[in-house]
């Protein structure tokens, strides 16, 4: 194998991590500065920030003709993010759901996937298709921002200090340009990562669709992962959650959206993608619902439920890219054992966290 393209590989990974951490720490302090609530930092910029790098090698490999890979990158960043992500996060420590997820992002992040076969029934997303993409995006980041936003009376007070006022312009400039050093990165590693991956799946016999749905998609989804697990460490749930569902609706509605808008003929949707990858990513975001509103907290066994998915998932597209054998036993295993056993446990899950709300409609 060629060893320039591994070489490109890895480091287009890690100027992707490091870009995106410098990304997140701007342009997080910037939003804090601005007022924004934690949850809403975490659904918009933290989250936005976190997916710049799919934006980049989507839109990338989108103008060098790699259409499959972004598409895969999208779909498959969103199902890293919410079985992996979450998985991982709530592992390490249970974490706490907003009610505003529950009945505003969440059931968005649940339609804007769905909306996903309407518009690829046709076998392409178009660039009329991309832009109305766009614009729920710009509607959405309206709505959350205005609705996040909260006054605090002391900074507007102490803003009339000359030295406060001048000490805050040079804290804005700084992370402004932190910010636009991380975008440099991101954009740098974005092309190394397509090259080197385009190279390896060459090799390795392929398609690009795969690669986009495990390689680079879990490679432009460690930032969120470094991001979620940290934040959960240091205590700041609300982030950890808020950027994996934000990054969903920012990879469908921005990277897609944008990905089909700048590609000459848009994104061509293969029928297996169709047809599996996207029910797989609608189920993810569908799986949010009970799992979120059971208790108002994703607990630890959930975590490691939703990662044993991620592992089953990734595990049946190697099996079914190098047609192996037990491809046919592990299907089986997994459609009549392994899915239905989930779906009753995410369902007695929602029924019981259902029955100790009506019991109990103060906790509600």
């Amino acid at each position: 194998m060629d060893l320039w393209a591994l070489l490109q590989f890895g480091f287009g990974i890690g100027l992707l991590v490091l870009g995106a951490e410098q990304l997140v720490r701007g342009s997080a302090r910037l939003a804090s500065l601005l007022g924004m609530s934690p949850l809403v930092i975490g659904l918009t910029v933290v989250a936005f920030g976190t997916s710049a790098p799919e934006l980049a090698v989507s839109v990338n490999a989108a103008l060098g003709g790699k259409t499959d890979v972004a598409l895969g990158n999208v779909l498959g960043s969103n199902i890293c993010n919410t079985l992996l992500i979450i998985g991982l996060s709530a592992a390490v420590a249970p974490l706490v759901v907003h009610r505003q997820l529950i009945r505003v992002d969440v059931p968005l992040m649940i339609a804007v996937s769905v909306a996903l076969i309407p518009i690829s029934l046709d076998g392409r997303v178009g660039r009329w298709d991309g832009l109305l993409l766009l614009s729920v995006l710009a509607t959405y980041l309206v709505l959350a921002v205005r609705k996040g936003r909260r006054r605090n009376p002391a900074t507007a007070d102490t803003c009339h200090s000359t030295k406060k006022t001048k000490r805050r312009r040079r804290e804005i400039l700084r992370r402004s340009l932190q910010t636009v050093a991380g975008l440099a990165l991101l954009v740098l590693g974005s092309q190394w990562l397509v090259e080197g991956a385009t190279i390896i799946a060459t090799h390795l016999g392929l398609s690009d669709l795969v690669v986009g749905l495990t390689i680079v998609a879990l490679g432009t989804s460690l930032p969120e992962v470094a991001t979620s697990v940290v934040a959960a460490l240091r205590g700041q749930r609300e982030i950890a959650i808020g950027n994996v569902v934000g990054s969903n609706l920012f990879n469908i509605l921005a990277v897609l959206g944008a990905t089909a808008t700048v590609a000459p003929a848009g994104i061509p949707v293969p029928r297996g993608a169709l047809t599996f990858d996207i029910p797989v990513v609608i189920a993810t975001a569908v799986a949010c619902l009970p799992v979120f509103y059971a208790g108002m907290v994703v607990s630890r066994w959930e975590g490691l439920l939703f990662f044993g998915s991620y592992v089953a998932y990734i595990g049946y597209l190697v099996l079914q890219a190098t047609n192996h054998a037990a491809l046919q036993t592990f299907s089986f295993i997994m459609t009549w054992m392994a899915l239905p056993l989930t779906v009753l446990a995410l369902t007695a899950s929602g029924l019981a966290a259902w029955f100790r709300s009506r019991d109990n409609p103060s906790s509600a």
